[in-house]
């Protein structure tokens, strides 16, 4: 492989070879979440590192999930939201049409654990989101920018989602190869028309699932002037 595609090699090995197995994801209190992966299905079969990192800084405690209504976003396997369903959240998972089968899966393997609740939905960023109003209290993503495609309907489903008490956790791995960069750039840059961003420190994150090069962004809508 050329240097270039070096740093992305062993990333897409790792996940090559995860494919089709099912993923261990340990939790704190409790037997480990087990998430089937699948080898075709391109970039929502696999369990992501900033999976992962959300997942577990969920775990922290740092955001008080009993109770609330979670929406995820580009669920993929449902790693992050199956994750703070067993916290006590009441959790919808989204994605596209291709991708329940296995949230199913991943639901129905998990559901022993799970002390909240949790079901899956078709979501595609940028259409009608009526059925998931009211706004929820939290909306998680993990690894959700990577097309450059994607950045508008996916500002638009978050604004349309998103209420002024609502708390977007969005948990990215920095990538430094390709437009990724430049996509990265410009999706904080258009958010933050709309959002207030603050970075979660590294200190803040799980001890052992923690990457200097994984950022978790809390996001919230911006209060309009002179209104109460």
């Amino acid at each position: 492989s050329s240097p270039q595609e070096d740093e992305e090699g062993p990333r897409r090995l790792r996940a090559a070879a995860m494919a089709g197995f099912v993923r261990e994801l340990e939790r704190r209190a409790g037997p480990a979440l087990r998430l089937e992966q699948r080898a075709a299905g391109g970039v929502g079969s696999v369990v992501w590192d900033a999976a992962l990192v959300l997942a577990k800084f969920l775990e922290t405690g740092a955001c008080p999930l009993a109770r609330r209504h979670v929406l995820e976003l580009g669920a993929g396997t449902g790693a992050v939201g199956i994750m703070a369903a067993t916290l006590g959240a009441n959790v919808t998972v989204t994605d596209l049409e291709e991708l329940q089968e296995l949230l199913m899966v991943n639901i129905e393997n998990n559901k022993h654990l799970v002390t909240g609740s949790v079901r899956a939905k078709v979501l595609k960023w940028g259409e009608d989101v009526t059925e998931f109003q009211p706004p929820p209290d939290y909306i998680l993503m993990a690894d959700c920018i990577y097309y450059e495609e994607s950045l508008e309907p996916l500002l638009k489903t978050l604004k349309d989602l998103t209420g002024p008490d609502t708390c977007v956790l969005c948990c990215y791995e920095q990538r430094t190869v390709g437009k990724n960069p430049e996509i990265e750039r410009k999706y904080f840059e258009l958010l933050q028309v709309d959002f207030e961003l603050e970075k979660i420190p590294l200190d803040k994150h799980d001890e052992e699932y923690r990457s200097e090069d994984i950022h978790i962004m809390n996001i919230h809508r911006k209060q309009t002037v002179g209104l109460e």
